[in-house]
Parts: C-alpha cells; sequence; structure tokens
C-alpha cells in the first residue's frame, strides 16, 4: 500500500471512493457540490491536501486534510476531513497510517493541531483515533449551513 498525493486525473477515483463512503455514513451525496470542493482543494494547497492509497494501481482508499486557524489551538490548525479505506481492504492498518501521514504533513506545514470529527456509534474508528493520540472534548461539532 502506499500514499500519493492525490492530483486533478484522481478526481473520478475519490468521487467514486467518497461516494461509497457517504453510503456507509448513511449521509446524503451530493456529487456535483463534492467534487467542486475537491477540485478547488487539489488546486489550491492552502485549503490543504488529499492522498490516494493505492495497492497494485488500484485506488484502496483516501485522506483528505484540510488547513484553518484557531485562538483556541494557538494558530493554524487542520482538521481529517475525510478518511476511507474501501471495505475489503479494512483492519489491515491503513487508517493508522493515513492519521500518521496527516499528522507528518501538519508538521511539516507547521500546524499546531489535528482535529478530526467521528460518529458517536462509529467505536471501530473511535478507538483507532484514541490509540493515534486523539482526545474526546466534551463539547459538540455543530453546523449552520450557509
Amino acid at each position: 500500500m502506499k500514499a500519493f498525493e492525490a492530483q486533478e486525473p484522481d478526481t473520478g477515483e475519490l468521487i467514486a471512493m467518497m461516494r461509497s463512503f457517504y453510503a456507509d455514513l448513511g449521509e446524503p451525496f451530493e456529487e456535483v457540490r463534492a467534487e467542486r470542493a475537491l477540485r478547488a482543494l487539489l488546486a489550491d494547497p492552502s485549503y490543504g491536501a488529499a492522498w490516494v492509497f493505492r495497492e497494485d494501481g488500484r485506488a484502496i482508499g483516501y485522506l483528505v486534510v484540510t488547513h484553518g486557524y484557531s485562538l483556541e489551538f494557538g494558530g493554524r490548525d487542520a482538521f481529517v476531513d475525510e478518511v476511507y479505506v474501501v471495505p475489503e481492504m479494512r483492519g489491515r492498518g491503513l487508517g493508522a497510517r493515513a492519521l500518521v501521514l496527516a499528522e507528518e504533513h501538519c508538521r511539516h506545514q507547521r500546524i499546531a493541531a489535528l482535529r478530526l470529527e467521528v460518529h458517536h456509534e462509529n467505536r471501530r474508528a473511535l478507538a483507532l483515533y484514541e490509540r493515534n493520540g486523539f482526545e474526546a472534548h466534551d463539547r459538540y461539532l455543530m453546523t449552520k449551513w450557509l
């Protein structure tokens, strides 16, 4: 398994995996909006970065880290926006490798804090994140669409 920084030609494979990821979560997937956002991210490194994980040339997962800024966290922060592994490749350490890659990216970019969001009932993901040093906060992540 190798990670490759995503480029514009990877868009189709990334969108296909995103569709599967959102279906797994039971979340609606708005393909046009997702593709527009992905293309913007790939075109402007100030937004963050994305990687495609491949085995024998086949896309088996992806990672997206987005950049932000937080006074609470002392400046630049980042968000593991999405990490996904195709079902038949789960349990082989790819999620942990993705988190290491996200941390390396943040250190290289001089980002002070790496954050993520996880569904409360996703015990497998929670355990992975906790094993890799992420800590839960006693607060809710809330969203208002604009």
